[in-house]
């Protein structure tokens, strides 16, 4: 099993405030990773970082095995921010043509084959929107335009998912759908890398979880971190795991 993320004693700061302090984390590919920690802990910029969005201002950080200052293959990495989601976005496209840009980086921008075409059926059919294809993806709401996120994800071929608290103004039942298909997707083999304030579901959905608050609190699998007292020391007094037993 090889990583997919590779964090070697990283640090950055915004000017002086220090975001990520001596932060080193692996993560394997197939891996299910839930990064958490309390508000301005630095959870984005890490995600960020590992992107390669974000150069770090000390340490080491490798993508699929290369440096990530250095790695080109884009189409590996389907990401999710929390804006994507909450706000909307503006683009006049529909569903189906936000999906098919996932294909752009194996087919050029020109005519797509009839294997390619088959490829975006297939993704749109895997996050279930195939009848919202010809919807304007601006006029999807917050659960079904995440789903159009993924499945441009999915298009594209991406062997990591990178979701920055993909829920936010998602109703309860498409949030549990949406759980449910992350679950599915990871099982086929998709690295899932998550940003999730609610605590209770990263540790039911989660195989490993990274707490953070500058600096890296616990990194390993969800029972070791249920088990320990990271939480508290991350949080203080107010962290607790509450289980949603989807």
């Amino acid at each position: 099993m090889s990583a997919v993320v590779d964090i070697q004693n990283v640090s950055f700061a915004y000017g002086e405030s220090v975001a990520v302090r001596d932060v080193s984390l692996t993560i394997d590919e197939g891996d299910f990773l839930g990064l958490i920690g309390p508000n301005g802990s630095g959870k984005t910029t890490l995600l960020h970082l590992m992107l390669g969005l974000h150069s770090p201002d000390s340490g080491s950080i490798e993508l699929f095995g290369d440096p990530v200052d250095e790695f080109e293959a884009g189409e590996r990495i389907g990401y999710v921010s929390q804006q994507a989601t909450s706000r909307g976005g503006t683009m006049p496209v529909t569903v189906r043509e936000a999906v098919t840009m996932g294909r752009f980086a194996h087919a050029g921008f020109g005519r797509l084959s009839d294997a390619d075409e088959k490829i975006v059926d297939d993704a749109l059919e895997t996050v279930d929107i195939s009848d919202l294809e010809t919807r304007r993806v601006n006029q999807l709401s917050g659960g079904q335009r995440q789903r159009a996120y993924i499945a441009r994800a999915l298009a594209s071929e991406a062997d990591l998912l990178a979701l920055d608290e993909p829920t936010v103004g998602v109703d309860a039942e498409s949030r549990d759908e949406f759980y449910q298909l992350l679950d599915s997707l990871n099982d086929s083999g998709i690295t899932i890398v998550l940003i999730e304030h609610d605590i209770g579901v990263v540790t039911d959905r989660a195989d490993h979880i990274a707490c953070i608050n500058q600096e890296l609190y616990h990194h390993g699998d969800t029972e070791s971190f249920v088990e320990s007292d990271a939480l508290a020391a991350a949080y203080g007094s107010t962290g607790q795991v509450v289980h949603h037993h989807h």
